[in-house]
Formats: C-alpha cells, structure tokens, sequence
C-alpha cells in the first residue's frame, strides 16, 4: 500500500470553512490568510525524524465539500493518522465530521491503533456554537485526542502536530522545522520526551 515507506501520512478532514487550509498552511509556512479560498485537495511535506533516521511527514488538506467521495476514500485508505477538524463558532461543521469518522472507522475496521486527532479551531473566536466539553465529550465518544486550536493567533497549531506524531506507537517520531530551534524549544524538547519540536 504505501508509495514509499518512510512517509508518514497525516489527512486533515473537515466541513468547508473550518480552518483546514490555515492550520496547515499556519503549521508548514508560518502564514495565515483571511481570505477562504476553497481547497480541492492540496499535499505538503515536512521532514520529520522517524526511528533515529528522516522521514517525510505528508500532509494531505482536502476538499470541505462532499463532491469527491473517491478521494476521500482514497485519502482514508492511504493515511496513518487523521485530523478531523470543526469550527468552535458552527455546530454544523462538527456533526458533518461524523459521517466521515464513520468512513475512517469503515476503511480502517478500527481506530485503536491510529492516530486520530479531534480539533476544535477558531478558538480565538467569541461567537462560539460549540463548547470545550462538548468537544471533549465527542472526542470521548470517538476514543480520539482532543485539542482546540487557533490558526489566526498560531495557538496549539505546533502542539497538534507534535500531539498527533506522540500519538503513533510503531514509530517514535518528532518534528523537524527548518532546523530552526531556539533554546527555549530545545528544553521543552527535552521535557517533552518521544515527540519534540526541532
């Protein structure tokens, strides 16, 4: 199944608008747009180390909308951990990650052994639909992490990631940006153990 077998594949789903994109985009480049620009599916890479070597961490940001349900599929199939991503600020979009849960749980027979990472973004928004413990609570119901986030203000957006890698028990990953590490993230790296920022 896998293309090469040092990636590492991570599929972010979500409803359109929840903030998929500018996770991602917050993550790899650093940046944030406000404008919503609607994503078919967009694929970025980030070398991470795996196992005392280097891997690439692939990330794969798709489509909010329901248009294309074979890549969707396809994305289930060839992933090792999943991010499911809603809107604190809309209801709507964290019951549209239900059916796709189902779908993850339906291609995968189980989530015991995967990373799967429930995320409520905008966080830094006041007009919340969607409460922390609501949150917790699905997550709960799911057996998945939980983690609210916010792109605009890059809050717990380097946490996800690391959180997600912590997450996976065949490899012991962590990290690598850019080389670039400052003394304080070099001691929280240590503090951290398995999965560290570097």
């Amino acid at each position: 199944m896998p293309e090469q077998s040092n990636d590492y594949r991570v599929v972010v789903f979500g409803a359109g608008g929840v903030g998929k994109s500018s996770l991602v985009l917050r993550f790899v480049k650093g940046t944030f747009r406000d404008t919503y620009i609607p994503t078919v599916e967009d694929t970025y890479r980030q070398v991470i180390s795996c196992d005392k070597s280097v891997c690439t961490l692939q990330i794969t940001d798709t489509t909010g909308s329901h248009q294309f349900p074979a890549m969707q599929r396809l994305s289930i199939s060839k992933g090792h951990a999943f991010i499911l991503v809603y809107s604190v600020t809309s209801r709507q979009s964290l019951e549209e990650l239900k059916p796709i849960y189902q779908q993850v749980l339906a291609i995968k027979g189980s989530v015991d052994a995967i990373p799967v990472m429930l995320v409520g973004n905008k966080s830094d928004e006041t007009q919340r639909e969607v409460e922390t413990t609501d949150g917790e609570a699905q997550a709960s119901a799911w057996k998945c992490a939980f983690m609210e986030t916010s792109a605009k203000m890059n809050y717990n957006v380097k946490e996800l990631f690391q959180e997600l890698l912590t997450l996976e028990k065949k490899r012991n990953m962590s990290l690598s940006i850019d080389g670039k590490r400052s003394g304080k993230q070099k001691r929280a790296d240590k503090l951290k153990g398995k999965c560290s920022i570097m």
